[in-house]
């Protein structure tokens, strides 16, 4: 998954010091007693390792549309880091006694789902998708990981560091639209369907899990309840807005 700083990273980032308290305040050997808030924790890790692996593959597909063997190389190079993010959460899925396949697998059919309702038609497409669209669940991981154990948190958001995918987007497309402003609008409506089909993804994928949903509306210590998961997606809404601004695009 992308993310970066500003503009990229425009959403606030809910971590900070003064909302450690309880499970936030917590290491992973003492959080992990509680099975729910366990269990809650297998399922994010789990789908954060499929999202990475999927987010590997589709860069690499994405790098056979690019239009130069340097923007070829570059998402060649981004593709990796996603695959070496992937592998951390795997490698800690093992670490904790989960097998990593089993965690993945109740994922796999919402991000294939998405994924094969956004398959973009040309390298603008993907640039803008993987942008967006990854951009936007790393926003909802950020949210989620203020309320995780200290070690976990560290990994969550650490897998979500910028692969500089961002910067790459918005300097291409910003070139295109120069060049081009009728592509404006085309990549507007795409975007805004990327909108779409990913927060209705990220609700689905906690709608199935109940453990994952349980934590964030408020039946584990320190989750939300329903008005701050309101307020979240909210916040995700706000920071998709700056990105489209950065693009040169309106939302």
């Amino acid at each position: 998954m992308t993310s970066s700083d500003s503009p990229d990273n425009a959403a606030e980032n809910p971590e900070t010091p003064a909302a450690r308290t309880g499970v936030a305040a917590m290491d992973w050997a003492a959080a992990s007693a509680d099975p729910q808030y366990r269990a809650a924790v297998v399922d994010l890790l789990g789908a954060l390792a499929y999202g990475e692996l999927a987010a590997f593959e589709r860069l690499a597909e994405d790098a056979k549309l690019a239009p130069t063997m340097a923007d070829k190389a570059e998402l060649a190079k981004m593709a990796s880091a996603e695959f070496h993010h992937f592998e951390r959460l795997r490698d800690r899925l093992a670490e904790i006694g989960e097998e990593p396949t089993q965690a993945m697998e109740p994922f796999v059919a919402a991000y294939d789902g998405f994924h094969k309702q956004t398959a973009p038609s040309d390298w603008l497409e993907g640039l803008v998708k993987a942008y967006v669209g990854d951009s936007i669940a790393s926003d909802f991981y950020r949210e989620v990981a203020a309320r995780l154990d200290s070690d976990t948190r560290a990994l969550v958001l650490a897998v979500l560091d910028d692969t500089g995918h961002g910067g790459f987007a918005v300097e291409k497309v910003r070139a295109a639209i120069e060049a081009d402003p009728r592509v404006g609008g085309r990549l507007a409506l795409w975007a805004r369907r990327l909108m779409g089909e990913a927060l209705s993804q990220s609700q689905r994928v906690v709608a199935d899990r109940d453990a994952l949903s349980t934590m964030l509306v408020g039946g584990v210590a320190d989750g939300f309840d329903l008005a701050e998961v309101g307020r979240m997606f909210s916040r995700i809404t706000e920071a998709h807005t700056k990105r489209m601004a950065a693009l040169g695009l309106a939302a």
